[in-house]
């Protein structure tokens, strides 16, 4: 791909030791964390380079725990590359594995991955939670049950594109009349002579500024695909990072919802996917969405019914 082709970079690669997606080549059946960690940054590093110079990166990673080998928790050699399978729910034979790990060990694979690409010249700029409120039960009785992942947002440069209007939340006090303190010569004083005097009062216009935690319900996909994005996961992701008209690229397509969403949001799309029966079904999928026939791109707070 030429250099400075794409606007943004909206992608989950797969996960470590928890898939096994069937192709030879593929991410995520490393043997270390560190293996994993050098095979991704290297792909972003490509990633980097296609990015206009105003370009984001919005990566999807989630974390698991080292099972140390144990026994009925799976082991590396039972989850081999090239195996033309993809492990399904509740399979555990691609369960980490990591010597140099204890057992039970959180690995911290996202973290890993993000401080990685900081220092291959990325700037880290946000970690954002996606919070799950329909999570995969665990059985767990020593620690709570997992309910997050991470989305984190990086730049190719200090200055880059981020259309904060376009993602705004409604807020709960709309044609308001409210005081902000703090910031001021009065200091951090909450009487209100204070507030008036510095001119701090202001009226809510409805809407402001999208928060960091995303609380997104995972969303089944009725395809041969275990591990889809929800729609609205990537939607704020591309109407902030992705002007009308411009591309989105996925080096992890899987089924196709980032270009669907791109699609549905007036921009254009590039993925890759390396197993043929995703492609297939992406391709399915894709056409059959229609294109946003608004002249202006949909606002995140109108899909939200209820204010926050």
């Amino acid at each position: 791909m030429p250099n400075g082709c794409a606007n943004t970079c909206i992608t989950s690669p797969p996960y470590f030791r928890l898939r096994d997606y069937g192709c030879n080549g593929q991410i995520g059946l490393e043997s270390t964390p560190q293996d994993f960690v050098n095979a991704l940054v290297a792909i972003f590093h490509e990633v980097k380079r296609v990015l206009q110079d105003d370009g984001t990166l919005w990566l999807n990673l989630g974390d698991s725990y080292n099972a140390a080998g144990r026994k009925g928790h799976g082991s590396r050699d039972n989850c081999k590359q090239g195996t033309n399978r993809a492990s399904v729910a509740g399979d555990d034979n691609c369960r980490p594995s990591v010597a140099t790990l204890k057992e039970k060990d959180l690995i911290g694979i996202p973290w890993r991955v993000a401080f990685a690409l900081q220092a291959d010249g990325w700037y880290l700029r946000q970690d954002i939670i996606w919070a799950k409120p329909n999570p995969m039960p665990e059985s767990v009785t020593d620690r709570c049950t997992k309910s997050h992942e991470y989305i984190f947002l990086l730049s190719k440069n200090s200055n880059y594109y981020f259309d904060q209007d376009a993602i705004k939340e409604p807020s709960a006090n709309i044609g308001k009349t409210l005081i902000r303190f703090g910031g001021n010569k009065y200091g951090d004083s909450t009487d209100i002579k204070h507030s008036t005097k510095s001119g701090n009062k202001y009226e809510d216009k409805g809407t402001r500024n999208k928060r960091d935690v995303w609380t997104i319900a995972t969303k089944p996909c009725k395809e041969a695909h275990f591990a889809t994005f929800p729609p609205n996961l990537i939607r704020p992701c591309i109407l902030a990072g992705c002007p009308v008209g411009g591309i989105v690229l996925d080096p992890f397509i899987g089924a196709g919802t980032t270009a669907i969403v791109a699609k549905q949001e007036g921009r254009k799309y590039i993925g890759f996917e390396l197993n043929p029966e995703y492609i297939k079904i992406a391709e399915k999928r894709i056409a059959d969405v229609k294109p946003n026939p608004l002249p202006k791109p949909t606002l995140f707070s109108e899909l939200i019914e209820t204010p926050i």
